[in-house]
């Protein structure tokens, strides 16, 4: 037989089909960018209806009545008598759900998925309606249905997105996920290495304690529990009852290792992330207020110049003669309520704060100097009431000596 042509060899194919597999990905993903929407003024609708305060109020409430309903239904007379109501009412929040993932997903079909939190709003909605299936598949008396029922508690998971705060403590958390993991590997080596210790000296002998230390498993809860410091007193009580020399210093040396610094770790790592996240959410609820300033005054100045330019078109065919003229007489309408943006130096809220800081010392000045002039206009007055004084004693002497 004749061998194929090189080109024809199977690592040449596949570079081949590989290099087309990815020109036509390309192809596909540009098409896909450059495909513009013939609905995009509804869109845009939609858009800022969702990112509205009415939506994010709305499907709050809703998420709080379905939580108070779930609430209600442990009561099993309440369950009992307003059984149908309650159907109805599970009926009306999945369809408002299924309302909330159908205009989110209208909006962006493509980026919808990138989020992890509306990911989590589909698994909530599959998980609400499993009970319906179930129902519907084996009956009412299904043994996994109170199961699915349970389950449906995940649904006030939907208040997150709705929260910054909420969503900036998740941040946190998932920020010290590395370090927490770091943390609980070296508490699970250091219980590894005290389970099998602890099992060698309370678990193996004749007179131990096989209940707490009698296997590695047992032996792993009993160090759990040493490290939550619960029941820890009765624990080292049943080993004191068998005498064991040991056992209080094994005790309290991994209470202190395990509790008193592997836990205060866990929890130093979590503050730590969780201020950091703080102090981020804080910058960035600045730099919101600065942009909407920003954007207010940016409106303002159009209004202005919209104003401006209609006085402008209406000058040719009004009474004034002048635009000046007609600017004073737009002054004149002009209310104290009026927002008015200045660009100026003097304006600004340094400026009249360094000014007014200026002024309160200009009158601390002049009180004192009113004073000062005060106390020299009190002596000069003193002195001139000595002075006549002086001057009738002077010519008292006189005419006393003429007289002589």
């Amino acid at each position: 037989m004749e061998r194929f042509p090189v080109f024809f060899s199977r690592d040449r194919m596949k570079k081949i089909s590989s290099s087309l597999f990815n020109l036509t990905s390309l192809r596909i993903w540009e098409k896909i960018g450059k495909f513009k929407r013939k609905d995009s003024e509804c869109c845009a609708y939609v858009k800022r209806f969702i990112e509205g305060r009415f939506f994010s109020i709305l499907m709050i409430s809703v998420i709080s009545v379905n939580a108070l309903c779930m609430v209600l239904q442990t009561n099993y007379v309440i369950k009992y008598q307003l059984f149908l109501f309650f159907e109805i009412l599970e009926v009306l929040f999945m369809s408002i759900y299924c309302f909330e993932f159908g205009i989110k997903f209208y909006v962006d079909p493509i980026g919808y998925w990138k989020n992890g939190y509306n990911v989590l709003d589909v698994i909530i909605i599959i998980i609400l309606s499993l009970p319906f299936c179930l129902r519907k598949l084996f009956g009412r008396h299904y043994p996994y249905l109170n199961i699915a029922e349970g389950i449906q508690s995940l649904q006030i998971l939907k208040l997150i997105p709705y929260s910054r705060g909420i969503k900036t403590l998740i941040k946190a958390l998932g920020q010290t996920i590395t370090t927490v993991a770091s943390v609980m590997i070296l508490l699970f080596l250091l219980m590894f290495i005290f389970a099998i210790l602890g099992f060698c000296l309370f678990g193996s002998t004749d007179e131990g304690d096989v209940t707490n230390w009698g296997n590695l498993a047992s032996a792993f809860f009993t160090l759990f529990s040493l490290t939550t410091v619960d029941g820890w007193t009765s624990l080292q009580y049943e080993l004191d009852k068998r005498a064991f020399i040991l056992s209080r210093a094994f005790t309290i040396f991994f209470i202190l290792l395990g509790s008193f610094v592997f836990l205060s770790m866990f929890v130093g790592v979590m503050i730590i992330h969780t201020e950091d996240s703080m102090k981020k959410f804080e910058k960035e609820l600045e730099n919101e207020r600065h942009m909407s300033l920003i954007q207010e005054k940016q409106n303002i100045l159009k209004k202005q110049q919209e104003d401006v330019s209609k006085l402008m078109r209406k000058g040719t065919a009004s009474e004034f003669k002048s635009f000046s003229e007609m600017v004073e007489g737009f002054k004149k309408t002009l209310r104290h309520t009026d927002p008015m943006v200045l660009d100026d130096f003097c304006t600004t809220i340094p400026f009249i704060d360094i000014y007014l800081t200026t002024l309160d010392n200009q009158d601390n000045t002049i009180f004192k100097l009113q004073g000062l002039y005060y106390e020299m206009v009190n002596v000069l007055n003193q002195m001139l009431e000595d002075m006549p004084v002086k001057k009738h004693s002077v010519s008292s002497e006189r005419s006393e000596d003429y007289n002589l």
